[in-house]
C-alpha cells in the first residue's frame, strides 16, 4: 500500500493524525509541488484530490474517512469509529457535521480568496472553476455555525462525539488549524469549552510529534 499525500493540505492530514494514533506504517508519496497536485499525480489519479490509498492490486481508494475505514478493518484497535452502535453512531453524525459545515465553511473561504487558487474554486476540477468572493463571506458563517455547534457540544463531553476521542476529533482539530492558519478564522476568544478542548488534542502525540 502507499499513501499519496500533500504538504500541510488538511485531507491528508486527517489520515496521517489517524494513522498515528492506530501506530500504522504506510509508505507515504509527497503528491504535490507548491500550490498545486504534479503532473505524475494527476496522470496517475483522475479523481485529482488527496489523500489517495493505493492497494498492492492497483486498487485506489480516495476520500479520507474512506481510507480510514478500510484501515479500521484491518487494524481495529484502538477503535477510533466507536465501540458499539450508539456510539458509533455518535462518531458518524458528528464527523459528517464536520464536514458538511466546518470543512465547507474553510473550503469557501480559503478556495474564493487566496490567490493561489485563482481558477481553482472547486477541488478535481481539470477545467478552471473560478472565485467567487461572495462565498467568502457565507464560509464564514458556516465555520461560525459550526464553531457554536462543538462550542456547545463541549460544555458536556471531553471529546466532540463524547467521552472517547474518535475520528470526529480529528477532523475537527484538521478544520480549526486550517481555517486558522490558512483561512485566517480561529476559534472565538468566548469559546471556552472549544478551546480547552482543542489544547488537549494537540497535545496528543499523534498530533503534537
Amino acid at each position: 500500500m502507499k499513501l499519496y499525500s500533500w504538504g500541510a493540505a488538511p485531507n491528508p492530514r486527517r489520515v496521517l493524525i489517524y494513522m498515528a494514533e492506530k501506530g500504522i506504517e504506510i509508505p507515504v508519496a509527497e503528491a504535490g509541488g507548491g500550490a498545486q497536485l504534479t503532473d505524475d499525480y494527476l496522470a496517475r489519479y483522475d479523481g485529482r484530490i488527496v489523500p489517495m490509498l493505493e492497494l498492492d492490486d492497483g486498487t485506489q481508494i480516495g476520500e479520507a474517512m474512506a481510507i480510514c475505514r478500510y484501515l479500521e478493518e484491518a487494524y481495529p484497535a484502538p477503535p477510533l469509529f466507536g465501540v458499539n452502535r450508539r456510539d458509533r453512531a455518535m462518531v458518524d453524525m458528528w464527523e459528517r457535521r464536520a464536514e458538511t459545515e466546518g470543512f465547507a465553511g474553510v473550503a469557501e473561504v480559503f478556495r474564493n480568496s487566496t490567490p493561489a487558487f485563482a481558477g481553482r474554486g472547486l477541488p478535481g476540477f481539470a477545467e478552471p472553476i473560478e472565485q467567487i468572493p461572495a462565498l467568502v463571506e457565507r464560509g464564514r458563517k458556516r465555520l461560525a455555525r459550526f464553531y457554536g455547534r462543538i462550542e456547545r457540544q463541549l460544555a458536556d463531553n471531553r471529546f466532540i462525539a463524547g467521552s472517547r476521542f474518535s475520528v470526529a476529533d480529528i477532523t475537527a482539530l484538521c478544520i480549526v488549524d486550517f481555517a486558522t492558519k490558512g483561512a485566517k478564522v480561529g476559534l472565538p476568544e468566548d469559546h471556552t469549552n472549544a478551546r480547552s478542548w482543542h489544547a488537549e488534542v494537540s497535545a496528543r502525540p499523534s498530533i503534537a510529534g
